[in-house]
């Protein structure tokens, strides 16, 4: 009884180990290459249960999701021999295991090779450009340049390469004193410029101010003689029609108008002769004085 589990036992043993060599599982984030004695026999892609040849086969998984690169940080010498420093990172994908296994091997070996692929396209794309260049919106084109050249490199090692991007660019530290000195000296010119456009917009508009005032206070001016002058001629007319109308009463107001002017100061003196043609008109007040003909007064 005894001898027949142990070789029960030795036959479950056997079976397991035989079971570990003869099957493989493909997660669904997998992709595997089976591999007898190093060489690529095929490539499964489909997630589950597969079997292989026990003990001549061995299986390599490689990932199917998204995988991430981050490169060196470079040194790029642009067009106006402005050196900075780029840290930049990728996206990509093995789509074909086969070409990827036959030219890399393995995902660090695919790290090696990217990293000096990204660096050469940098250092392309960039080279032609100056450092103003690099700051404005052309970096956009620069960077699909870029991301271009990655994604026609990386078709030859099997793998999609999603997107590239430029995380930083510094300036290089033996240079940044020169850029800073020569953006100061450029921001100053500008805003010198600046300044001498809204100096000369302000004359302008000063001018253009002052000639209209003279051209209002002109125009005020004429207006204003035209109806002094045609307030005088009215007043002269209604002056000579109530003249015209009553010569006597005309007379007397304009002596009482006198009278009422000259004794406005209470401190005022007068010297004049009895007979003055001044107080014509108070002489004609008292009984029996005949009454001088009407004339009105001199001013």
């Amino acid at each position: 009884m005894n001898r027949i589990l142990i070789v029960l036992g030795a036959i479950l043993v056997a079976l397991a180990f035989l079971s570990t060599s003869l099957f493989f599982t493909v997660g669904q984030s997998q992709q595997a290459m089976v591999l007898q004695f190093g060489a690529p026999v095929r490539v499964v892609q489909e997630p589950g249960l597969k079997v292989k040849v026990p003990f001549l086969q061995n299986v390599l998984y490689f990932d199917k999701r998204l995988l991430d690169f981050d490169a060196e940080p470079t040194e790029v010498v642009l067009g106006d021999r402005t050196r900075i420093v780029m840290d930049s990172f990728a996206r990509y994908r093995i789509v074909d295991p086969l070409l990827f296994f036959q030219s890399v091997r393995t995902e660090l070996g695919m790290r090696q090779r990217l990293s000096s692929i990204v660096q050469s396209a940098t250092r392309d794309a960039f080279g032609q450009v100056t450092f103003e260049q690099v700051l404005s919106p052309r970096r956009g084109e620069l960077m699909r340049d870029i991301t271009a050249r990655v994604v026609a490199a990386g078709r030859n090692f099997g793998i999609d390469v999603a997107d590239v991007r430029i995380m930083r660019a510094d300036l290089h530290p033996d240079n940044a004193p020169a850029i800073f000195a020569r953006m100061q000296t450029e921001r100053v010119r500008e805003a010198t410029q600046l300044r001498a456009e809204g100096a000369e917009a302000a004359q302008r508009i000063r001018g253009e101010a002052d000639r209209e005032r003279t051209v209002l206070l002109a125009d005020a001016n004429r207006r204003a003689a035209e109806l002094r002058a045609q307030g005088d001629n009215e007043a002269a007319q209604i002056a000579a029609n109530a003249y015209g109308a009553n010569a006597e009463f005309y007379a007397f107001w304009r002596s009482l108008e006198s009278y009422r002017k000259t004794f406005a100061d209470s401190n005022s003196t007068i010297v004049l002769t009895p007979d003055s043609e001044f107080f014509r008109y108070f002489r004609e007040m008292r009984p029996g004085t005949p009454a001088a003909p009407a004339r009105p007064p001199a001013r």
